[in-house]
């Protein structure tokens, strides 16, 4: 290797605490740019890395591999860990758990980087580790498991933290690794813009398609919509301001998701630039019988609306229809049951 092309060195060794779709594709790029990195996750995934290694594709056909030989894998965290940063990437409802348990292992200070879905799985994180450095972070593309061990991003965008001394060392780093970070002045902005956007993931979940296939479905285009409309008008009461993502803002995306089949695919050319194994997280989580992250998506909606003394009532649907509407996983339902329960016409 070109002295020139050689990755930056990293400030220390990395941590991932929750080894899933986010952790295995960000902490692997990083680990296939040599930085040592650190998975903790449960059994059914490490016994896959441990057997199979970790392959990385995405929608622009790079590939990367790292052997198992080269992979750190633990249930737990490492007694006597001093990770240089932690990758905080389990599902929200885990949150508190997990940083409980890196407070009881890391020193004081130790910088941790929350790559969840949501808007307040920092916050919480810092609560119940209060003597670590939790700052909020955004992952804007989609990460789906297409064998054991191998893991697919089937959409762009850049990482996004606050702008902070102990993220600055590592921007080069990520950036070399092929998952670029920026820092930027008004993370809750984008998290509240990017959280818009994953009102789809329950939709996604129900369909049961790629999301390619359901944003070629105008029935579920239009439940999307119906979603982000009541999510805007919402964040309207609490005079927050989202920033804009993707290749729409939030407002012009909900008129042409509502467009019809024919017209949205000559508008929304930019928009359907994913490839054809991009699902959402939450597709996965129901696939395999998990709890799903909805109350961290729709559900932060319909806390941000009581507080403000609104009502967000589709999105408190949603809600139910994943976690609650049911006594079993919910059954297979068509775009029309589904705009039907959302009181959509």
């Amino acid at each position: 290797m070109n002295p020139a092309d050689r990755p930056p060195d990293a400030p220390g060794p990395v941590l991932v605490m929750g080894a899933g779709a986010v952790g295995c594709y960000v902490g692997g790029c990083l680990a296939a740019a040599g930085v040592p990195v650190t998975f903790v996750g449960r059994p059914r995934v490490l016994g896959a890395l441990a057997a199979d290694g970790l392959t990385l594709t995405d929608r622009d056909g790079a590939r990367r591999v790292v052997p198992a030989a080269r992979l750190a894998l633990t249930e737990a965290v490492p007694a006597g860990a001093r990770p240089a940063l932690v990758l905080l990437c389990v599902k929200s409802a885990a949150t508190a758990e997990a940083a409980g348990q890196l407070a009881a292992a890391l020193p004081a200070g130790t910088p941790v980087l929350s790559l969840q879905n949501g808007v307040g799985n920092a916050e919480v994180a810092q609560q119940a580790a209060p003597a670590l450095r939790v700052l909020p972070g955004m992952v804007p593309f989609n990460v789906a498991e297409v064998a054991p061990g191998a893991w697919h991003r089937g959409t762009g965008g850049r990482l996004a933290a606050p702008q902070d001394a102990a993220l600055a060392p590592w921007v080069p780093v990520f950036a070399a690794a092929g998952v670029p970070l920026a820092l930027v002045p008004d993370i809750r902005a984008v998290q509240w813009g990017k959280l818009l956007i994953n009102l789809n993931n329950p939709v996604n979940a129900l369909s049961r398609l790629s999301l390619r296939d359901e944003f070629m479905h105008a029935g579920w285009r239009r439940c999307f919509a119906a979603l982000m409309e009541e999510g805007l008008q919402v964040l309207a009461a609490a005079g927050i301001q989202p920033a804009p993502f993707g290749a729409l803002p939030q407002a012009r995306m909900v008129r042409v998701l509502r467009l019809p089949d024919w017209l949205f695919r000559i508008v929304a050319r930019r928009m359907l630039t994913m490839d054809a194994k991009a699902r959402s997280s939450t597709a996965d989580d129901l696939a395999l019988g998990r709890r799903t992250e909805v109350d961290a998506l729709c559900g932060e909606v319909v806390r941000l609306a009581r507080r403000h003394g609104v009502q967000a009532p589709r999105n408190a649907k949603m809600v139910q229809l994943l976690d609650g509407g049911w006594p079993e996983p919910p059954p297979v339902l068509t775009a029309r049951q589904v705009l039907r329960e959302l009181g959509v016409a």
